[in-house]
């Protein structure tokens, strides 16, 4: 055993013999020699009663408390090596799965731009994370406690009495003036000489930990090379199914793993959800690393948005926007995280201990993207107040999709016709989609319309045209409803009042047959009408930006100038598009004999804000937030480069809204290097091929030009890194179980996803916790 490195010499004064004694069947066993143990051992002054002793006591007793000691859930462990509880203060049963969680997670290692200051007036010195990569793998810094840890003498820490035995456990080290002192570097000597360290003893506790193939059940059950291998082959084609399940969005289904099953070899579990579950969560933790890996120490955006799912629960779906190292700009879904409330600081809260939990720097925030509502986006007490207040350069931009929308939906409010006539149109659409009945009555009414229709060469007939359709309720935070559901009536109108006609003859009661009645008449209407096709009109602008909006990755310059052009074609609308539009407006009435008012009378004025209003709603939403910034980063927009570079405005840009990324001297820098860009870039023949600032910076990456020009690289990205919506993180609303959470970043991720390796999984699946066979 010992030339297999089963077992290895020990020279520690708390180390034990092992004895092999001779069974009386001629077979051997271990037996451990404690006296030496037991003469260096001090008596516990509070020892474990024994179990007789406890019955004796609870004699008589009539009620009692029971307490299950469960599994850890690792997703709550605290990372901060200055908060986190002392290993010897959780059960002794569940110390070994939290050790392998901090040991497959790693060091806590926040790298920050500064660290504080610390020590005498004279001498002071920071923490520097240069010691991170000296140090890999044990190192940890806490933010609260502004000293360095070790990771692995924590995990086999117990407790002691004398102080230099918890500097690097209890109570951290931060004297830094001796981390680089000659002969004294303090991380050294941490580290030790001696083979047989403190330290070094624990990492190798923490290898023979992650090691279970030399775990003793693993040894004395003789697993044979093959079983091994068959076991590793059982378990990849579990793995896989998973994966395709989880990339279908199906659901997952176990099969019988019971003692009587033949399935499980030596019952052993492989399709059982608690195997399934474990390997969506190894999943997720690869995707999770490998995002954060990706981000490194980029600046980034935070993308939130709350809702509460079908359990009641409320959750916050996080999405992290920045550039990749390619010049690509990434929105991967991050994660799903339970909260108590919905109010601000609870947010706030939740953001930052998954910021915490992960590594990220919370100074490194340089935009923030929510939906608009008021606890996200409060001035003064909302989420976005409280994380300017601790990161000032974290610019909140509101979701331009939700600005679309809410306009569109201010105006209906603010105009008493268009408000009257969404009204009733919610109201026709409840009444023919009431029931299955009604939906068919309407198919059938759709389908005798279209067959007239064609007969008199109104309507041509080709394969996947005039498809049978239904009638769709606007919603006020559903994109796009309004114009779905207004386009859908236009469709539809001759049908609907075909199905109104019959509700009004054969309905079942009186309050059916009155609703029936109103509807008809008020959708028969000239004045229903107009607004009908002018909603249509409006909304058929508009619909190519809402669309737009929801995207993924989109860079906000190309968004401010998709919002210019609606601006333009809303006003070329309303100057030139009326007559077309009365136009069409009559002749839909002719042909559905609806009576059309003449146009000549006297018409008395209603009072209203009834001009310019969609015009304006649009301008007040768009500009209310962040103007400047949008203003001056439209200065490195390829379009408007190619007319005239500004490069006072990207200086502006650096100066103004950055400072904490451009020292004095890279500001200097940035003019010289605007200078050199205007001539040696924006004159480049394959710069005048480029449409976007997103297309820009992967240009610069592809060509290297981002290595010439650092600092111009620099604020492009900064640039990038600011929100356009939220309709990545509105996609991930579900159910906030952790299960769920796992496979859902799974089918939204699954890009990531399919670059893992299966072995790697099997892998990370083997070293969770302990397990009865070998992988």
């Amino acid at each position: 055993m010992l030339s297999s490195g089963l077992i290895r010499p020990n020279t520690s004064p708390f180390s034990s013999l092992v004895l092999s004694v001779k069974k009386k069947d001629g077979s051997w066993r271990f037996r451990i020699d404690y006296h030496s143990l037991k003469e260096v051992t001090v008596k516990d002054q509070f020892p474990t009663p024994t179990v007789e002793d406890m019955l004796d006591e609870l004699h008589g007793a009539a009620y009692f408390t029971k307490l299950d000691l469960g599994p850890v859930n690792t997703q709550l462990l605290e990372r901060d090596p200055g908060l986190r509880p002392q290993i010897w203060v959780y059960d002794v049963n569940q110390r070994d799965q939290i050790r392998r969680s901090y040991i497959m997670v790693g060091p806590y290692q926040p790298r920050l731009s500064e660290y504080p200051k610390s020590g005498p007036e004279k001498h002071l010195r920071r923490f520097q994370s240069s010691w991170f990569d000296s140090f890999p793998s044990w190192l940890e810094y806490s933010l609260i406690k502004d000293a360095a840890f070790c990771l692995p003498c924590y995990l086999f820490n117990t407790p002691s009495v004398h102080p230099k035995c918890n500097a690097y456990t209890v109570n951290g080290f931060n004297v830094w003036r001796k981390v680089k002192d000659g002969k004294n570097y303090a991380f050294l000597n941490h580290v030790g000489k001696d083979p047989n360290s403190t330290h070094k003893n624990a990492e190798k506790s923490c290898e023979d930990l992650m090691r279970q193939s030399q775990h003793l059940p693993q040894v004395f059950n003789r697993y044979s090379s093959q079983e091994i291998e068959n076991n590793r082959l059982r378990l990849k084609t579990t793995v896989e199914a998973i994966r395709y399940l989880a990339f279908q969005g199906c659901s997952f289904r176990g099969h019988d793993e019971s003692k009587k099953s033949l399935n499980p070899p030596k019952y052993a579990s492989y399709i059982s959800p608690n195997i399934q579950k474990e390997i969506l969560h190894v999943f997720f933790m690869k995707v999770k690393k490998a995002i954060r890996e990706e981000i490194g120490d980029a600046k980034f955006c935070l993308i939130v948005d709350e809702s509460r799912d079908e359990s009641k629960k409320e959750q916050m779906a996080v999405v992290f926007r920045f550039v990749d190292k390619d010049g690509f700009v990434r929105e991967p879904f991050f994660r799903l995280v339970h909260v108590s409330n919905t109010s601000a600081m609870t947010l706030k809260d939740g953001i930052y201990s998954l910021l915490s939990h992960n590594n990220l720097n919370i100074q490194n925030i340089r935009g923030q993207g929510y939906d608009g509502a008021s606890k996200m986006r409060g001035e003064w007490n909302g989420l976005q107040a409280l994380i300017l207040k601790d990161c000032p350069y974290a610019y909140y931009i509101h979701c331009l999709a939700h600005r679309l929308q809410l306009a569109l939906v201010a105006v209906s409010h603010e105009i008493v016709h268009i408000h009257h006539f969404f009204i009733k149109l919610t109201s026709v659409v409840n009444i023919v989609g009431a029931s299955c009945k009604r939906n068919e009555e309407l198919k059938r009414a759709q389908a005798a319309d279209i067959e007239y229709m064609i007969s008199i060469d109104e309507l041509e007939s080709r394969r996947g045209l005039n498809q049978i359709g239904t009638l769709q309720r606007p919603l006020d935070a559903w994109w796009s409803s309004h114009f779905r559901s207004v386009s859908n009536l236009i469709k539809l109108f001759s049908a609907t009042c075909s199905v109104l006609l019959n509700i009004i003859e054969d309905g079942i009661n009186a309050f059916q047959r009155g609703d029936a009645d109103a509807a008809y008449k008020a959708m028969t209407t000239f004045e229903f009408v107009f607004i009908l096709n002018l909603m249509k009109a409006i909304m058929a602008i508009t619909d190519i930006l809402c669309q737009a909006l929801q995207s993924k990755s989109q860079d906000i310059l190309h968004a401010m100038h998709l919002v210019s052009s609606t601006k333009a074609l809303m006003q070329k609308f309303r100057d030139d598009g009326w007559i077309t539009l009365l136009n069409q407006v009559k002749s839909f009435c002719k042909a559905r004999n609806i009576d059309i008012p003449e146009m000549n009378a006297h018409c008395v004025a209603r009072q209203g804000r009834a001009r310019h209003c969609q015009l304006q709603e649009l301008s007040s939403r768009f500009n209310e937030h962040a103007v400047l910034l949008l203003i001056l980063s439209s200065a490195l927009d390829p379009h408007e480069c190619k007319e005239s570079f500004r490069i006072g405005g990207d200086c502006q840009l650096a100066d103004k809204f950055y400072p904490a990324n451009f020292t004095d001297v890279d500001k200097m820098n940035l003019k010289i290097q605007l200078e050199h860009y205007e001539y040696n870039v924006v004159q480049y023949p394959e710069f005048k091929s480029l449409s976007t600032i997103s297309d820009l910076s992967q240009w610069l990456v592809r060509t290297r030009k981002a290595t010439i020009f650092p600092l111009v690289y620099r604020i492009i990205i900064l640039v990038l890194t600011l929100p356009v919506s939220t309709a990545t993180t509105e996609r991930s609303f579900s159910l906030c179980d952790e299960f769920i959470t796992d496979s859902l970043i799974m089918y939204i991720e699954r890009e990531i996803v399919e670059k893992l390796s299966i072995e790697s999984i099997v892998n990370e699946f083997r070293d969770m916790k302990e397990r009865r066979i070998p992988f």
